[in-house]
């Protein structure tokens, strides 16, 4: 039996506290706490589609503005995938989502390549949904890349409904990331003509 892929962060600031339980070899059961609904909704579904269990409780000042929480909580949860992969031995590496929700279609493809860069392109001027900015999206994934030490590229490549924009993006974030860190038995040691991943 391989060994047990699952970390536990936590990142205590002035701004946020943040606890972040992960299995990623899980069955998508998740208890996600932030504060903030719309967060809480796109979290819940990343853990159900990326089939990772995750436990994320946070504190922030969200009375403030809710950036600082999501960003660390995107911080937080790209350590445990640090963590949680290791040395990525045996892993697919690169993961990717054509993701269609309802009128929008999103694509992601990610690489747990240990050089962390986000690519986020999206039309311009999509409104809030309810008190939520669709620029926190972006500022989640670019904590989670720099943290994971992932590679992710994510486009809109259209739509209309800013809930839709959101939730394509996150579903299709967990099925590329369920795919990339799956052990693949035709993967012998590290996935890297360099045989290292590790930053």
């Amino acid at each position: 039996m391989p060994n047990p892929r699952t970390a536990c962060q936590k990142r205590d600031t002035a701004e946020t506290k943040i606890a972040i339980e992960l299995d990623i070899d899980g069955s998508g059961a998740s208890t996600i706490a932030t504060g903030i609904p719309f967060f809480d909704h796109m979290l819940t579904l990343f853990s159900r589609h990326s089939l990772c269990d995750l436990k994320i409780e946070a504190d922030g000042d969200i009375e403030v503005d809710f950036h600082h929480t999501v960003e660390d909580v995107g911080i937080v949860l790209g350590s445990c995938f640090k963590e949680a992969l290791g040395d990525k031995r045996g892993i697919s590496r690169y993961g990717w989502a054509l993701l269609p929700m309802d009128e929008t279609l999103s694509r992601v493809a990610l690489d747990f390549s240990g050089r962390p860069f986000l690519e986020f392109r999206a039309p311009e001027g999509i409104p809030s949904i309810r008190d939520f900015s669709f620029s926190l999206v972006e500022e989640f994934l670019r904590g989670f890349s720099n943290n994971a030490m992932a590679n992710i590229h994510v486009e809109v490549l259209y739509g209309r409904d800013a809930h839709h924009m959101s939730e394509s993006i996150f579903k299709g974030l967990a099925k590329a990331v369920d795919l990339a860190a799956r052990h693949d038995p035709r993967v012998v040691g590290i996935p890297s003509t360099k045989e290292t991943l590790v930053d």
